[in-house]
């Protein structure tokens, strides 16, 4: 669907900072790879973030969009609902539009804003469709040999 069709201005994200976007902007922004539904680990000495494989029990595997996204906080508790009033991003893949646009790099060819199609994050290996598990499917003393393959990302 085109931007125009949906209602939103052409490009907005090359104009607006996160804090000025629509609440339809905002949630276009979202290219839906569902990373940010993954655990992270937090190194305790430096600080540094870990992107597991392990995705929250409300992540759809298949479309990588959350399964009960108007009640994930009540749901899951530690959930953090991402929104502008945040003062940092680092805890999002590199990848993540929110991030990217945060920090002033724009868009890839695969965001869906750009493509025209929400698959394209899937072809381009973006989203976390063919390696995400279910939480469940780890004891919690193996998580750590459940890292994501974009570890060394930044």
């Amino acid at each position: 669907m085109s931007n125009e069709k949906s209602g939103l201005e052409p490009e907005f994200w090359k104009r607006k900072k996160l804090h000025d976007m629509s609440a339809a902007e905002w949630e276009a922004l979202c290219d839906g790879c569902g990373r940010c539904c993954l655990h992270k680990l937090e190194d305790e000495d430096s600080g540094q973030l870990v992107h597991t494989r392990l995705a929250c029990g409300l992540l759809d595997l298949d479309s990588c969009r959350c399964g009960d996204y108007e009640n994930r906080s009540e749901k899951v508790p530690d959930c953090i609902v991402l929104d502008a009033t945040r003062s940092t991003f680092h805890w999002l893949p590199a990848s993540c539009a929110y991030r990217r646009v945060d920090e002033g790099r724009g868009l890839e060819a695969w965001h869906p804003l750009i493509s025209g199609d929400p698959e394209s994050v899937h072809r381009a290996g973006i989203s976390v469709r063919e390696f995400a598990m279910p939480e469940e499917a780890v004891h919690p003393d193996d998580v750590e040999q459940c890292l994501a393959p974009w570890i060394d990302e930044d």
